[in-house]
C-alpha cells in the first residue's frame, strides 16, 4: 500500500513539474517578421588621432539583450554597425536590492558607478545624491547632451542628470534639468515643463537661460550651436522615422564645437518598449533604428579620430528566445518568455581611443570609473 501511495505521488509531482515547467518554457506566442527595410554598414579603419579620448559618447539601448542584437543582425541580413566594435564584454546589471534591475538602477550604476535599488535615480543605495559622470566631466569643461527616443524625464536620461528617489517623481526631474546645465537635451516629456502644480513654466524658463527651445523636428535641425532643448512626441519607430538619427546628429555637431571635448548620452528607449509588449517586429524595428543611430556615430568618430564610443544595455527586457531565422531574407522567429526585464548579463561594445578598458564581464558600476579615467577627469 505504501509502495503503490508513494509511486502515485511521485508521478503526481512528475506531472505537476512537467506541466509547469511546460508552462514556463512555452510562456509567450512564437512569432515571425520579416523585414523588408535593409541598412548599408560601412566598416571602419581603427586608426585614431591619440590613445585617450577627448570625447566619450555613451549609447544604452534600453531592454538590449544579446537576442535582440542578434534579432536585430538577422533582419539585417546578418550586419550590424556593431560589426565594427572589435572589444567586447558583459555587464552584469543587478541592483542593489534586487536581481532583475530597472532601468531606474541600471541606468544609476552606468552614471554614477554605484549600486542603488529599484526605481531611485542618481542616488547611492541609502539615499544620497551622487553626482554622475555627466555632472563630472561638466565640472571638468566638457560640454553635455542627452538624446532619447522616449520622455527625457524617463528613468535612463534622469539617472545622467536628476537625483531623486523615485523614478515616477517627473516635475521634480523636470525642474532638475532646467538647472542641469546641459548643453543639449533632445526627448518627449514637454507637459511636465508647462502643465505644472507648482504654475512654473520650464521652457520660459529655459529660454531665460539661454536655450533654444523648440518642439518640431525641422526646427531642431535647424540648430547649428548654442544651447538646445528638444521636446518630440514619444512613439514607436514605424511613426517616428529617422528621428534618433536625426536627433543624434545635430547633438554631435554642437557639441563638437567644444574646445575641450564632451560627454554624450544617447538612448535607444523604446527597445524595452518592444520586449513589454512582446512584439517581435517592435522589438527588432527599434534594434535596427538604434544601429542606423550607431552607424551615425561611428562616422563621426572615425573622422574625429578621439571619440570614444560605448555600447551597451541597462537590462534585457522580454526574455526573448530566437526560434528560427534566414540570414538571405531577412526573417527572425522568436518567442517571449516575459513581459517584465530578466536578469541576464548585456553586451558592452567600445570603439575607439581607450575601447581596451571595456572588455571581460564587469559590473554595471565599473563604467563610471572607466570613463573618468580614460578621460582623465577629476571627481
Amino acid at each position: 500500500m505504501k509502495v503503490k501511495l508513494f509511486t502515485s505521488l511521485f508521478v503526481l509531482l512528475l506531472y505537476i513539474g512537467t506541466t509547469f515547467g511546460q508552462q514556463k518554457v512555452f510562456e509567450g506566442k512564437e512569432s515571425t517578421y520579416k523585414n523588408d527595410q535593409f541598412h548599408k554598414v560601412e566598416t571602419y579603419s581603427h586608426k585614431f588621432k591619440s590613445k585617450r579620448p577627448k570625447n566619450v559618447i555613451v549609447m544604452i539601448g534600453d531592454g538590449m539583450g544579446v537576442a535582440q542584437l542578434f534579432a536585430g543582425a538577422t533582419a539585417n541580413k546578418g550586419k550590424l554597425n556593431l560589426d565594427n566594435f572589435k572589444h567586447v564584454g558583459f555587464s552584469r546589471t543587478q541592483s542593489a536590492n534586487r536581481y532583475v534591475t530597472d532601468s531606474g538602477a541600471g541606468g544609476t550604476a552606468i552614471a554614477i558607478g554605484r549600486k542603488t535599488n529599484n526605481s531611485s535615480v542618481g542616488v547611492d543605495a541609502d539615499g544620497n545624491p551622487v553626482p554622475s559622470v555627466l555632472k563630472i566631466a561638466q565640472q571638468n569643461g566638457l560640454a553635455t547632451g542627452v538624446v532619447v527616443t522616449t520622455s527625457i524625464l524617463d528613468a535612463t536620461p534622469a539617472d545622467f542628470v536628476a537625483h531623486v528617489p523615485k523614478r515616477d517623481m517627473m516635475p521634480e526631474i523636470a525642474s532638475q534639468f532646467v538647472t542641469s546645465g546641459l548643453d543639449v537635451f533632445i526627448g518627449g516629456g514637454i507637459e511636465h515643463f508647462t502643465d505644472r502644480e507648482d504654475q512654473r513654466n520650464l521652457l520660459e524658463e529655459l529660454s531665460q537661460k539661454g536655450y533654444q527651445v523648440y518642439d518640431n523636428i525641422e526646427a531642431i535641425k535647424s540648430v547649428k550651436e548654442g544651447k538646445l532643448a528638444g521636446f518630440l512626441k514619444e512613439n514607436r519607430v514605424s511613426e517616428r522615422g529617422n528621428q534618433l538619427e536625426e536627433t543624434t546628429e545635430v547633438t554631435l555637431n554642437i557639441l563638437d564645437d567644444h574646445k575641450k571635448g564632451f560627454f554624450l548620452m544617447v538612448e535607444a528607449s523604446e527597445i524595452d518598449g518592444g520586449g513589454h509588449e512582446n512584439d517581435i517586429q517592435y522589438t527588432i524595428e527599434e534594434m535596427l533604428d538604434f544601429d542606423r543611430t550607431i552607424g551615425k556615430v561611428l562616422e563621426f568618430a572615425e573622422k574625429d579620430g578621439r571619440t570614444l564610443v560605448i555600447v551597451t544595455a541597462d537590462h534585457e527586457t522580454g526574455g526573448l528566445t530566437l526560434t528560427g531565422g534566414d540570414m538571405q531574407t531577412g526573417e527572425v522567429t522568436g518567442r517571449f518568455t516575459t513581459r517584465g526585464h530578466t536578469g541576464v548579463m548585456v553586451p558592452v561594445f567600445a570603439y575607439g581611443p581607450g575601447a581596451e578598458n571595456f572588455t571581460g564581464i564587469n559590473e554595471n558600476t565599473s563604467f563610471y570609473s572607466k570613463i573618468l579615467n580614460v578621460l582623465r577627469l577629476k571627481e
